[in-house]
């Protein structure tokens, strides 16, 4: 926005006309899973809290924060966000990347898996510290796209850190009692759950609401109302038998049970 003051002639590039990718890769087959269970399991909370539909949620794509050369120097792309009051398609088009000198509406979080040791997710380094002027994430985040949220997500290490924005700075958060983090402005949980999701039993990162209900995917609902209609079946085929005994037993005492019915 202060370039665009200082040179009312300049005309920024939007997300079309900027790089889609930077050329890195997922560097593993554990990361899409994730996100698809982050992003399923909480589309009700997010339907509920924007009932007009405007809300943007990312997966490895680009947020520009910043115009330099080249363009993806000037970009994170974090591994899952959440964007707030904002449309998800633009001009009818699919997102190319995320440009906050367009939208100007920051993630409320963002969260990222780490593949290696930590370092980068870590990474508080400003530009004027590294001679290719490529600032480390954490410093990113927390100084320049100022995300409310951050989380760093270690399938290894079975663990998740929450950092807050309180002020200019991120604080860590502590766990509740559950061993959770609460996202307030969310109305949720983050925390780790150790189960089976599309056949790998790991340590997954997943939402709980404020009560610490599991939030589940679209197929946990089902397998769960398919459960619930078996147990009611279940029960109507018992009461069905124990009244067709007590019949039996009426029978034989000489009493006619069709004529009390």
């Amino acid at each position: 926005m202060t370039i665009a003051t200082a040179h009312p002639n300049l005309t920024l590039p939007d997300h079309t006309q900027l790089p889609e990718s930077d050329g890195t890769f997922v560097k593993n087959f554990q990361e899409h899973p994730q996100s698809l269970l982050l992003t399923d399991s909480i589309y009700p909370v997010l339907d509920s809290l924007h009932p007009d539909g405007q809300y943007a949620i990312g997966q490895d794509c680009g947020i520009y924060w910043r115009l330099v050369e080249p363009p993806e120097r000037g970009a994170e792309a974090p591994d899952w966000f959440y964007v707030p009051h904002v449309p998800p398609l633009l001009d009818g088009k699919r997102r190319r990347s995320y440009v906050l000198w367009q939208e100007v509406v920051a993630p409320l979080i963002v969260i990222e898996f780490v593949s290696g040791d930590g370092t980068a997710e870590r990474d508080t380094a400003p530009p004027w510290e590294r001679e290719n002027g490529k600032p480390g994430k954490f410093w990113v985040y927390e100084q320049a796209i100022r995300v409310p949220f951050y989380a760093i997500y270690e399938v290894d290490k079975a663990s998740v850190e929450v950092y807050e924005l309180v002020g200019n700075r991120y604080q860590r958060c502590e766990p509740n009692q559950r061993g959770h983090f609460p996202i307030e402005p969310l109305g949720v949980e983050l925390g780790i759950w150790q189960g089976t999701y599309l056949h790998q039993a790991l340590p997954w990162l997943r939402w709980w609401d404020q009560d610490g209900n599991l939030l589940l995917t679209g197929d946990e609902r089902a397998e769960q109302e398919k459960q619930r209609a078996e147990q009611e079946k279940q029960r109507a085929e018992q009461e069905k038998h124990r009244a067709e005994r007590l019949a039996a037993k009426l029978r034989d005492l000489g009493v006619d049970p069709d004529e009390y019915s």
